[in-house]
């Protein structure tokens, strides 16, 4: 396998990555010089095959060339989330990083064409045998061009006693590593391994890609498959300035996007902020999105505000990869899921899933593979035929009296209310059914309780079962969207 810098070498003038919050241009070549500088420190700072290289796993053209540069090294990289200190230093701790990148904060004048990026503080990594730190530090600077460009500070606190037997399966390999966390919202999150010249090889065959918006960060699987599908086949990453929907929709509107990978709560908030109605969109050819099951509604409203785009569901997890996937048609939550290299059954009502970019496993969890590499999704679905319909995670559905209530059909129903925004379900204990039905909702304008109530109760009768109408109601001025946007329940 080529490495990245010989692959996007042969792309030359192209433009790889273009927007953020400074509105960066950067071409092919100028991406593979950045490659080569970072590729230098990193060598320089004692980074080799096996290190585990933490980052900042937001977008951003030199952390999209730190994340190659790592790769071409055939070191472990650990994308980080924009968290708290404490929280990224136990997922520093959790994925046994020996070397950080430390996150910069950009300014830019366009006056002198000039970027400056002062360092942030990070705190180090250190070696638990020992009582003392031991730390070397490097600046990463670009050598011969016009900005005097400091990319950040990289630490080193040594090596852990033990390496990861996961980690030991790469090195005797020589393959790159990527560590993910997944999105738990209590304890520790589980940390992913893949084999990420593996999960390259996804993308090998050759596709016509043009300008596609990167919306999930690189810490995320969809920001990873968005950033390896584009870049392998010599497309455009496009990043909005920020990922509200005003500047989402102004990025494709500027830069003529084609495809569009977002959540189903982030386009419920493009069509609920007017920004689809603003801003010309016509560009847009094929809209995909998946993390999370969709709302019938607000499917409906996204295929009747954009005509002829394309509306693909997507469907993928951490651990497994993004499938590959085709929707029944646009107005359909049915799609196949599979292909080469991929295999589903259905048992107990969930998908289980065995793939070829399936995980070598986590850092501090047991395996979830069965014997035969199959993992249970955790997705009740339904089947018809060759079809699926994904109903939502087990754990999220509610227990009324014995009868399975699904939170995400009665937010669609919900969101087919026009005063309704934003809605979350969840179930609540109850002392002699179980549980019953409490929704969350945020309206577009002023309401009171008792009214909504009311009008709730006449709209879902004869939408929904008795059991599933919500018991408890309370308003909401919050928006009810996590930090990779998927409904907050």
């Amino acid at each position: 396998m080529s490495t990245w810098v010989q692959s996007l070498s042969t792309r030359a003038e192209g433009l790889c990555f273009v927007g953020g919050p400074h509105n960066e241009r950067v071409t092919y070549r100028e991406m593979v010089d950045r490659i080569a500088a970072i590729t230098m420190k990193l060598t320089q700072a004692g980074v080799t095959a096996g290190s585990v290289v933490a980052f900042p796993g937001q977008y951003s053209a030199d952390n999209v060339a730190t994340f190659l540069a790592i790769a071409d090294l055939k070191a472990v990289a650990v994308p980080l989330p924009d968290d708290s200190k404490p929280r990224i230093d136990r997922l520093k701790s959790i994925a046994r990083v020996t070397h950080q990148v430390a996150g910069v904060a950009e300014t830019f004048d366009p006056r002198i064409a000039r970027v400056t990026q002062q360092v942030a503080e990070v705190a180090e990594t250190f070696d638990r045998r020992l009582s003392k730190t031991h730390e070397t530090l490097c600046e990463f600077r670009y050598e011969g061009t016009a900005a005097d460009e400091t990319l950040g500070e990289l630490r080193y606190g040594g090596t852990y006693p033990i390496r990861h037997p996961l980690y030991e399966q790469l090195a005797a390999e020589n393959h790159a590593g990527l560590v993910l966390f997944t999105s738990g919202t209590t304890g520790d999150p589980k940390a992913a391994v893949q084999d990420l010249d593996r999960l390259r090889l996804r993308y090998a065959k050759p596709r016509k890609v043009g300008m596609m918006l990167a919306f999930m960060h690189i810490d995320h699987i969809g920001g990873i498959n968005t950033l390896l599908y584009v870049l392998s086949h010599g497309g455009t990453l496009v990043v909005p300035k920020s990922r509200s929907p005003h500047d989402v929709a102004a990025a494709i509107a500027e830069h003529r996007i084609e495809v569009l990978p977002v959540s189903p709560t982030f386009l419920n908030l493009l069509l609920i902020s007017g920004a689809a109605d603003r801003f010309d969109l016509s560009s847009l050819r094929r809209i995909t999105y998946g993390s999370e099951p969709m709302p019938q509604s607000v499917l409906d409203r996204v295929a009747e505000t954009l005509p002829g785009v394309e509306l693909l569901q997507t469907y993928g997890t951490t651990e497994l990869g993004i499938l590959k996937s085709k929707s029944e048609n646009n107005g359909s939550l049915w799609m196949k899921v599979g292909g080469d290299g991929y295999e589903t059954k259905i048992a107990q009502g969930r998908l289980w899933v065995r793939a070829q970019t399936a995980m070598l496993g986590y850092l501090n969890a047991d395996s979830p593979f069965d014997d035969e590499g199959f993992m249970d999704t955790g997705d009740e679905v339904e089947a018809r035929g060759d079809w699926l319909r994904v109903l939502g995670r087990k754990s999220d559905f509610i227990n009324v009296g014995g009868t399975k209530v699904s939170p995400v059909e009665v937010e669609s129903v919900l969101l087919e209310m026009p005063c309704v925004a934003e809605v979350a379900v969840v179930g609540r204990p109850h002392p002699m059914m179980g549980q019953v039905v409490e929704a969350r909702v945020r309206l577009h304008g002023e309401g009171s309780i008792v009214d909504f109530k009311a009008q709730m109760r006449e709209h879902c009768r004869g939408r929904l079962p008795s059991e599933a109408i919500p018991v408890k109601v309370s308003l909401t001025s919050e928006s009810m969207v996590t930090d990779r946007f998927k409904r907050a329940r």
